[in-house]
């Protein structure tokens, strides 16, 4: 039997950091702080409203599809804005965190206006004690792992439809691996096919239908980045490109183990990580 233990696992976001500078990748996703033994995180505003606003439109689906919309989500996202507000959240005083408060509650109104698929039957991916995996390459022993927002069930098609919500004002940029990772995912782990996806960029209420990449693409391009991943870290070596002043991107997390007074810790988040605030880059 696999052992899920001794795997190479990525995902979207780690694959992203992966691209984006190996250095960040290795001090967001391997490093450990030798003295809590906790890997460590960034929290923004940006992010601490993506996870609130998720919360609310997520947890819809646990409910059933003809009750949905009869939810009090003004009081959901008071709830889950708890779990975001102050420090904590990354925000550097009140009138900033009312400000992004506010752009939250005008997306849940978005929504409410016109919930379009939130009102259709969802299907969830099977999750236990971790997210939702395959074994992408049993060769490399490496898994795939990942979080879809939502799936909506097509029964004029007996298909699929994956939709990720946005909650940033910029838009997915071309090349990116978020779909090819969801479309794995789903063929993976359930027997209906895909026959759509799209972005719901919430701010704007722009809805985007993408074109869905072919599944033998999306495997290959996928895979090439994770095997690049497995062999940093088999190599232990992830440099920054930028060398060793670092970039934008690695630069804050090396600030953390410097201990730079820029930056301040606020607790363990959600996925027992250390969350620090960094004023500076």
């Amino acid at each position: 039997m696999q052992d899920k233990y001794s795997a190479v696992w990525v995902s979207h976001s780690s694959m992203g950091d992966f691209l984006k500078c190996p250095r960040l990748y290795f001090l967001h996703n391997v490093y450990k702080d030798p003295a809590t033994g906790r890997k460590m995180s960034i929290v923004t505003p940006h992010m601490s409203l993506g996870i609130a606003v998720h919360e609310v439109l997520e947890g819809l689906g646990d409910y059933p599809a003809e009750e949905r919309m009869s939810r009090d989500l003004d009081a959901d996202f008071e709830l889950a804005w708890r779990g975001v507000a102050g420090k904590p959240g990354g925000f550097a005083d009140d009138t900033e965190e009312v400000a992004f408060k506010a752009r939250g509650t005008a997306m849940l109104e978005t929504v409410k206006r016109d919930p379009r698929f939130l009102i259709n039957k969802r299907i969830k991916l099977k999750k236990e004690t971790m997210n939702p995996n395959f074994l992408l390459s049993e060769d490399e022993n490496i898994i795939l792992n990942g979080l879809i927002d939502w799936i909506e069930y097509l029964p004029e098609t007996d298909s699929l439809h994956i939709v990720d919500f946005k909650t940033g004002r910029y838009e997915e940029k071309a090349g990116s691996l978020q779909l090819p990772i969801y479309l794995l995912l789903c063929n993976a782990l359930q027997k209906r096919p895909v026959s759509r996806a799209s972005y719901w960029y919430l701010e704007s209420d722009k809805f985007v239908e993408k074109e869905l990449p072919d599944a033998e693409s999306a495997y290959r391009d996928v895979l090439e980045v994770a095997l690049k991943v497995k062999e940093a870290r088999v190599r232990k070596v992830f440099e920054c490109p930028q060398g060793a002043g670092g970039c934008a991107q690695c630069r804050p997390y090396e600030l953390i183990i410097a201990k730079d007074p820029s930056v301040q810790y606020v607790g363990v988040g959600g996925f027992k990580q250390d969350m620090y605030v960094v004023q500076k880059v």
